[in-house]
This record gives C-alpha cells, sequence and structure tokens, in this order.
C-alpha cells in the first residue's frame, strides 16, 4: 500500500470491495453463463453430429474454465456472497448431472458404464444431501485434495465422451479413454462419497444424543 492509500485509507483496486449488486458482480455472472450452458450442452449431445458434439465440448470447456474463475475472481475482488456460495454447488452438478444423462441418452455411455454415471450421480446426491443437513448445524463440509482430483479427472472424461467419435481423426479411440476415466472418477467418488458420509454421520448421531446432564 503506498503513502497515499495509507493515509487516506483507501485499499489497492483489487482489494476494494465491489459497490455492483451481488446480483451483478463478475463472479456471479460466471456461475450464471454456466448454468445457462447445462441446456445448450445437453441440446447439442441430442443433436449428436460431429458439429454438434464440437459445439457441446467448446460450451463445456468454457464452463469448466468458470468453475476456475468464479470463485478465483470472488477472493481476488472480495465479491464472496452468499448467492455464489448457493449458486455454485448448484451450478456444477447440474452441469455433470445433465451431460451424463444426455450422454446416457445417445448411448456414448451404455451397458455396464452406465454404472460409472449411476455412482457419480448417486454421489452428488448425498453430499448434496449432506451440505444441506449440515449447514443447518452450520457446520462446514470442506472439500479435500482427493475430491478435487476426482472433478478433475471426471470432467476430463465427460469432455473425452462429449466430443467422442467426433474426435477420432485427431484422438483415437477418445471414448474408450472417456469411459476409463469415468470409472476412475466413479471408483474415486466411492471414496469421498463414504468420507463425506462417515463425517455427516458422526454429527447426525451426536445431534440425536441426548444433553448431557
Amino acid at each position: 500500500m503506498s503513502d497515499s492509500e495509507a493515509r487516506t485509507g483507501s485499499l489497492p483496486p483489487a482489494r476494494r470491495r465491489s459497490t455492483l449488486p451481488v446480483a451483478l458482480q463478475v463472479p456471479n455472472l460466471l456461475t450464471y453463463g454456466r448454468i445457462a450452458a447445462v441446456p445448450l450442452v445437453a441440446g447439442a449431445l441430442l443433436w449428436n453430429t460431429d458439429s454438434a458434439r464440437w459445439f457441446a465440448f467448446a460450451l463445456f470447456i468454457a464452463a469448466a474454465i468458470t468453475d476456475f474463475f468464479d470463485g478465483w475472481l470472488a477472493r481476488a475482488w472480495q465479491q464472496q456472497s452468499a448467492l455464489g456460495r448457493m449458486l455454485d454447488p448448484i451450478a456444477d452438478k447440474l452441469l455433470v448431472a445433465g451431460v451424463l444423462l444426455m450422454l446416457a441418452a445417445n448411448g456414448t455411455i451404455a451397458g455396464g458404464h452406465l454404472w460409472a454415471a449411476f455412482v457419480i450421480l448417486s454421489r452428488e446426491v448425498l453430499v448434496s444431501g449432506l451440505r444441506e443437513f449440515l449447514g443447518q448445524l452450520r457446520v462446514p463440509v470442506p472439500v479435500t485434495w482427493l475430491a478435487k482430483w476426482k472433478t478433475a479427472i471426471q470432467l476430463i472424461a465427460i469432455g473425452l465422451l462429449i466430443v467422442g467419435p467426433a474426435a477420432e481423426r485427431f484422438l483415437p479411440h477418445a471414448v474408450d479413454i472417456g469411459l476409463t476415466g469415468l470409472w476412475v472418477a466413479a471408483l474415486l467418488t466411492l471414496y469421498t462419497g463414504y468420507d463425506y458420509l462417515r463425517a455427516g454421520l458422526h454429527h447426525v448421531i451426536r445431534e440425536d444424543e441426548p444433553e448431557n446432564s
């Protein structure tokens, strides 16, 4: 901070709180965009042509990038908000769930591989329920590093499955690689889901125990 800033008590621009309404702050606008991308990606996957798959892939990558930047900008610009904390996980789950459903609908994920998608979707429901309950108890549910790795592998696998046959000229066996990544993400999902469940049950059981007299 410069001498003039110290005298006036002002903050550098990167740390100055925004005067924009919360709903119009950039991090929240990025989250809105991620939510808006879900039906567009789903529609392109149902169309299921090579050009539609590339369009869906581009939108999915853009949406995944906003998932990083909305949180980073919110912290850097001090624009963290209750609205953002609510919408961010909703946007993530809508994107993953919507894409997995459409990939199953167009046959990219089929047969036994549907179990991997089922495990991932089930875990998302489990964690959402735990977060809602523990939020009422004001108990935070921190994201572990393993969960972050799971998310990264999952997004890469889904991206490969989206572009799928359209990328065979540039990346042979793209679908097979994507399905393998989906199974890796599903296995990590089982572990991280169990970890969250165990921590949640600890608080649930403690909540039900009678208070010591």
